[in-house]
């Protein structure tokens, strides 16, 4: 359930209110809006005493949410949720609301050379946030699988010297601890938007969380997925429609452009695309890409590569740095039109 409180509600009245709550065995959520907080109690539904909630001071009103993934509903929380990734030593960047964000590097870190040279092009061509593989979930296990730890840290490397925060995938809970102080953002795979204890594990940390959605997944059992981390305490989750599978053979998966304007409806959270694994051809990137945004998207995540016939991991979907900076300026003539903005590297600093 929820408990609205009162415009002119105070700080003690809230506390009082979450100290009931959780003497009655469930978990007080706070979200904080322009004119009122509300509170989110979530629990085994029948512990709590609606009537004695709804008589403490400051209580405007106690209502059930009908959706059952709660702290991701717009019941919840109204307004459009501001995610904010990075810090310390990259500035912070903003997605959601009217704020834009492009997530772009190469599918796999290579070697270090290699990363530095696409960053380069990415971060001169607009992007904001550096993404680049560590771990990689292949299909065959005689695929590159990635090379760990030692790519994570030239990641977290050249990230600072760019001023771009780092986005990278973790695919097991015994990861997380190790690539916390590193990473700006946790990725969770496509395959993984399922793995509950990995879910859990993330939303234990500070790091904002990029959610895909799964293969065949409904949107409402993605935002189920965002409530095991929002669960948590971590209610920085961004979600990212990446294609899911139908009878369509002709691209590699089937972005579900009707899941974001659908998901934005449902949820408070923000949403991106990711063109490329849609797609799986570079030539078909930049439609999809504008697609999404015109669709209502926050931004997209996007691989480069400069040389992708040699890349180690899906190179046929990469961008070349000229057709990156191309897209990019498509995309922010859409998102002109859509009441978004992409942030510019160094002013990408508040929400």
């Amino acid at each position: 359930m929820i408990i609205v409180m009162t415009s002119n509600a105070s700080d003690e009245a809230i506390a009082r209110v979450s100290a009931e709550i959780e003497r009655m065995g469930s978990r007080p959520h706070l979200s904080r809006g322009k004119f009122r907080t509300v509170i989110g109690a979530m629990g085994e539904e029948g512990k709590i005493d609606e009537s004695h909630i709804a008589s403490l001071d400051g209580v405007e009103k106690v209502m059930p949410i009908m959706k059952p993934y709660k702290l991701a509903s717009r019941e919840f929380h109204e307004e459009d949720s501001v995610v904010m990734v990075g810090g310390g030593k990259t500035p912070q960047v903003p997605i959601g609301g009217s704020h834009a964000a492009c997530i772009a590097g190469p599918c796999a870190v290579e070697n270090e050379q290699m990363l530095r040279r696409i960053a380069g092009h990415v971060r001169d061509g607009g992007a904001t946030i550096l993404r680049g593989g560590v771990y990689k979930p292949r299909t065959s296990p005689y695929s590159f699988q990635g090379l760990g730890l030692q790519a994570l840290k030239w990641m977290r490397e050249t990230g600072d010297d760019l001023g771009m925060p780092i986005c990278v995938e973790v695919m097991d809970t015994r990861q997380v601890a190790d690539m916390e102080p590193f990473v700006d953002m946790f990725q969770i795979g496509a395959r993984n938007m399922q793995n509950f204890d990995l879910l859990r594990e993330v939303g234990k940390t500070t790091k904002p969380v990029l959610l895909k959605r799964g293969l065949a997944a409904t949107v409402k059992d993605w935002l189920l997925s965002a409530e095991y981390v929002l669960s948590q305490g971590n209610k920085g989750v961004v979600l990212c429609e990446r294609g899911i599978k139908t009878f369509e053979d002709s691209i590699r998966y089937t972005m579900d452009i009707s899941s974001i304007p659908v998901a934005r409806q449902w949820s408070h959270l923000p949403i991106i695309v990711d063109p490329s694994h849609a797609a799986g051809k570079r030539d078909l990137v930049g439609s999809l890409a504008l697609a999404g945004m015109a669709a209502g998207a926050h931004g997209i995540i996007v691989e480069v590569h400069y040389n992708p016939a040699e890349a180690q991991c899906d190179g046929p979907q990469a961008l070349l740095p000229e057709m990156f900076n191309e897209l990019m300026g498509q995309l922010r003539q859409i998102a002109a039109v859509t009441k978004k903005e992409f942030a510019e590297i160094g002013e990408a600093v508040s929400a």
